[in-house]
This record gives C-alpha cells, structure tokens and sequence, in this order.
C-alpha cells in the first residue's frame, strides 16, 4: 500500500467498496440471454469475513445493479449493499447515517470517477492499483494488486495488522 490515511486507522469501523473494478476486474460477461456473470476473487472473499469476524461492518456501494453482486453480497453477509448509486455520495452520506458513523469512520476502496467523491470523503480512500489517474490523484492509499485480484484483502490485512487485530485472526489457522 502507498500513501496515509487521513483518519488513524484505528477509528476505522466500516470497510465501503464498489464492486465493479475492485472486487471484480471489471469485465462482466454478457450471455445471448441477457444474464450476466462476474468473477471475484476468493482471497478478498476470505479478507472480508476476517474484517467481519474483527467485529467491523462491510457495504457496497456500485454504479451498476446486478445480480450477481447482489448473490456475493448474501454470500458474504455485506451488512449494506447499495446498488444503482450512479450518483454516489449521497448513496454514501445515507449509509453514514443508516451505520450511524462519521465519514473519518469509514474505508472506501474506488476504481473509477464516479468513487472520486467518495475516496476524498472517507476517512481511508483508497484507489486499486488499476484505477483510473484521477482517482489515484486524490486516493490517500492505492493497493499494489488491481481490482479483482486481490486489492481488497490487501486492504483489510493492511489496516488489520496495522490496529493490532491480525494476530488474533490468525490463531485459528495456527496448529
């Protein structure tokens, strides 16, 4: 990770992504009947159930609505899911209010324009490695892996290990 947070990262409680481009590598395909697919990334599957298991909560907050985002969110118990939020910083200021938490509060990984105002917002904005230059120019933080290749794990255990939450993680991988 290169960069600093703007908050300390210990004040950190909720962890916001989009999906698109972060937690996938932004291709969706596109069946002859219409029905679409994405892939993501197992390691940022695993990455957000230790958050989780942390006690912090999780959202998405992506451009697009989609099914398949909608059946990952369920998998992976997301505490909000917001879809359709072409305009997203009032999509953002709402989840605020609904986790009631401040902006400081909140980790927001982008890959494209529309999560600039976000990233500048969030306590921890954060751009994946393949963003857009824009986004990367206001990022406090970009990740060294690319959307949908593991950016967000990289993400969680960054702010995990760096808050001292890692290790007691890790003791049930331990033998």
């Amino acid at each position: 990770m290169i960069g600093k947070a703007k908050s300390d990262l210990n004040d950190i409680r909720l962890l916001a992504m989009d999906v698109d481009g972060v937690l996938t590598d932004g291709a969706i395909l596109l069946s002859g009947d219409g029905s679409e697919s994405k892939r993501f990334h197992l390691h940022d599957g695993h990455g957000i159930r230790m958050w989780r298991r942390a006690g912090l909560q999780t959202a998405f907050i992506s451009g697009r609505e989609a099914a398949a985002t909608t059946v990952r969110a369920e998998q992976l118990s997301i505490d909000f899911v917001m879809q359709g939020q072409t305009r997203k910083l009032p999509a953002f200021e709402s989840l605020l209010m609904q986790a009631g938490l401040q902006a400081s509060q909140v980790a927001y990984v982008g890959d494209d324009l529309l999560d600039i105002p976000l990233v500048v917002r969030a306590g921890l904005g954060v751009a994946v490695a393949d963003a857009v230059q824009e986004l990367k120019d206001r990022a406090d933080m970009i990740t060294q892996k690319g959307g949908g290749a593991g950016a967000v794990r990289e993400i969680i255990e960054y702010v995990l290990k760096a808050t001292g939450r890692w290790q007691a993680l890790m003791e049930r991988y331990e033998v």
